[in-house]
């Protein structure tokens, strides 16, 4: 089940997620006049660049969480068809030419329900350009996080590696299919904000109110330097 994020905060300071997503429509080849899907548009910033370049085309942006899409809706007004809803549940009206999505997939565990969901909405032929953490992401922090609290194993991420991507991808009939993983290394402006809004959310939700502070706090405290090494995730494939 997607959770809501404080968008205003993620809105913010989400300048990282921002320009890692330009670099990744700079990928979507365009004519202008196509259909795509945003999947996992947060609060719409990388959305409403995807719009100037679709000056005869639409998207759908989609968005887990309520309060991103509440955002979203107010930035991009009616230039986009703003929804909220879970991508293991995505259902169009109509199919679309391409779907863009950054920093979004790594926060779904079934990447088989996942891309076979995004595959059904594509039209034959349609692309999928997509970067989301990969296997290795935000390593550190992790470690800091185990140190800190006994989550009993759970993770809010599902970080994987391209070859398992890749496979995953053509076994479920995803072709022309090319992944492979870049690093950016990212020193937060707020390193006690940023943590607690874009990486600890999901852990936060799992932990008494009263206890949030100390917990980001101690994850803090457990970086020897805040920076977060992000091992991306790079996806290229067409729908047959």
């Amino acid at each position: 089940m997607p959770r809501d994020w404080n968008a205003s905060a993620y809105h913010r300071l989400s300048d990282a997620q921002l320009a890692m997503g330009l670099d990744v429509l700079e990928r979507l080849e365009l004519r202008g006049d196509e259909r795509v899907l945003d999947a996992g548009c947060g609060t719409g910033r990388v959305t409403a660049v995807l719009l100037e370049r679709l000056p005869a085309g639409e998207v759908v942006a989609v968005d887990g969480s309520p309060s991103m899409v509440e955002q979203a809706r107010a930035r991009l007004g009616e230039r986009a068809d703003v929804r909220v809803a879970d991508l293991l549940e995505l259902e169009l009206e109509r199919p679309v030419d391409a779907i863009l999505s950054t920093a979004t997939l790594h926060w779904i565990a079934d990447h088989d329900r996942l891309f076979a969901r995004l595959l059904s909405v594509l039209r034959p032929g349609g692309r999928l350009v997509a970067q989301c953490g990969g296997a290795g992401n935000a390593a550190e922090i992790e470690a800091a996080i185990v140190r800190v609290h006994d989550f009993g194993g759970w993770s809010p991420w599902n970080f994987v590696s391209p070859p398992e991507t890749e496979a995953r991808l053509v076994g479920l009939g995803w072709t022309d299919v090319w992944t492979w993983s870049n690093i950016v290394d990212v020193r937060p402006e707020e390193p006690r904000d940023y943590l607690a809004t874009v990486v600890l959310g999901a852990h936060l939700d799992r932990l008494p109110e009263a206890e949030h502070d100390a917990f980001v706090d101690a994850v803090l405290a457990e970086l020897a330097d805040p920076v977060v090494r992000y091992v991306r995730l790079n996806i290229l494939a067409r729908r047959p």
